[in-house]
């Protein structure tokens, strides 16, 4: 029996959910008219759980409506069903709609409690967004409630067409989002036993940061996997406190994902912070990243070096992803080399970005539009194998701060 439940803001599968998630992609692939209704993309979900009797069971949701159906025969129903809404009702004005319906969509958690979705937001003096209650996690966990099942674990998937703005891949899993769903399903979870959320974890992965130079201006350091380049929310150290802690006073001048690894410049006063600032900002400053792609369900038909511009933007209700959005997007930037093809089909890329948005390479790497492969170790975009990210800054180019000269970095 496994011990805890998923924590679906950050996991790796199970075993049994990978296979129940296979099984219902075949499913769905020899039925004409299932294909039919997810072709077009959908986010679907899987549970397994416990009956009554002590048998392990799998149930089967998806995200929302598919094709316009809240219900469909193999699949948990909506936690309420509004398209059984009377004309008077839907013929009020949408605001209140929206309200209505929070008041109306009661869920459970495994202590035996019951709210509404709106109680829920309020406890945190929030609103819920629209569409709150109707993606597959929440249905899975309703479901179960509803029916005296003990759930046990459960994982989200993609399957059909990608949709534009999102990093979207056929039979890859994705963390539920944060804005809809971090709040009811924080509420529904309790009384389960939930694994931890790896975030919170300590900085863990054996290697102390690499200071590779350092004088009276700058410090340039090999930041590990796993550790954040300034502090954050959690109370995991940081590399700028690490830093400080050995040479006094220091300042960050930019930042890499905390599962980044690679090559950081810090400054050791305001003025050489300032002047550093200044060259990333015009983008003087050269950075070079190397990446391993994963395998990928079809061929690499990309060039071998080229340019990717999609502009990205913040996924409002999924913090911390981005996603590409042309019409409000801030431009970004990349270049990219391959090189190498491994036997096992993984790719390893170089990475040169123009620009320095958050998650830029990431994203870039895993959408459609860009290379179509997720960073192996990226479970934010589509690698839920668990592992590190495979992703390093590994060259660092710019002039030093106070005397001018090219500092180069390998």
């Amino acid at each position: 029996m496994l011990n805890r439940f998923t924590y679906p803001f950050c996991y790796v599968p199970h075993p049994k959910v990978l296979a129940a998630a296979r099984e219902l992609i075949s499913h769905i692939d020899s039925d004409g008219q299932l294909r039919d209704i997810f072709s077009e993309g959908k986010m679907l979900g899987v549970m397994l759980c416990l009956d009554q009797d002590g048998k392990e069971l799998i149930l089967n949701a998806f995200s929302g409506l598919a094709k316009g159906r809240s219900q469909l025969p193999g699949f948990v129903p909506p936690i309420y069903d509004t398209q059984g809404l009377t004309p008077a009702v839907s013929a009020e004005d949408s605001r209140r709609i929206q309200g209505d319906l929070f008041r109306l969509y009661r869920v459970h958690n495994a202590l035996g409690q019951e709210a509404s979705v709106e109680e829920i937001f309020a406890l945190r003096g929030l609103v819920p967004p629209g569409g709150t209650g109707d993606c597959a996690g929440p249905k899975l966990l309703e479901h179960a409630y509803r029916n005296g099942l003990t759930p046990l674990a459960m994982g989200e998937f993609w399957y059909g067409q990608a949709k534009g703005a999102e990093v979207r891949t056929q039979g890859s899993f994705y963390p539920s989002c944060t804005g809809k769903c971090g709040p009811l399903l924080t509420w529904m979870m309790q009384g389960l036993d939930v694994e931890p959320n790896p975030l919170d974890k300590g900085f863990d992965y054996g290697a102390e940061p690499r200071v590779i130079y350092a004088d009276e201006a700058i410090i340039v350091v090999d930041k590990p996997a796993g550790m954040l380049s300034v502090p954050g929310k959690t109370e995991a150290k940081s590399l700028l406190e690490w830093l400080q802690q050995r040479y006094g006073e220091v300042h960050s001048c930019h930042r890499l994902d905390m599962d980044t690894s690679g090559l950081m410049v810090f400054a050791r006063s305001l003025e050489a912070k300032t002047a550093m600032e200044r060259q990333f900002a015009e983008r003087e400053v050269h950075k070079t990243y190397r990446a391993r792609l994963v395998s990928g369900n079809s061929p690499f038909r990309h060039a071998r070096k080229g340019t990717i511009a999609l502009p990205l933007s913040l996924d409002y209700y999924d913090r911390p992803r981005q996603m590409v959005d042309f019409e409000n997007g801030k431009k970004a930037i990349s270049c990219y080399e391959v090189l190498e093809v491994l036997p096992n089909g993984e790719i390893e890329v170089e990475f040169s970005p123009i620009t320095g948005r958050t998650h830029q390479l990431r994203v870039h790497a895993a959408h459609e539009k860009g290379l179509g492969r997720p960073i192996k170790g990226d479970r934010l975009y589509g690698d839920s194998n668990g592992g590190r990210l495979h992703l390093r800054a590994a060259t660092l180019e710019f002039r030093h701060p106070i005397n001018g000269e090219t500092m180069k970095f390998k």
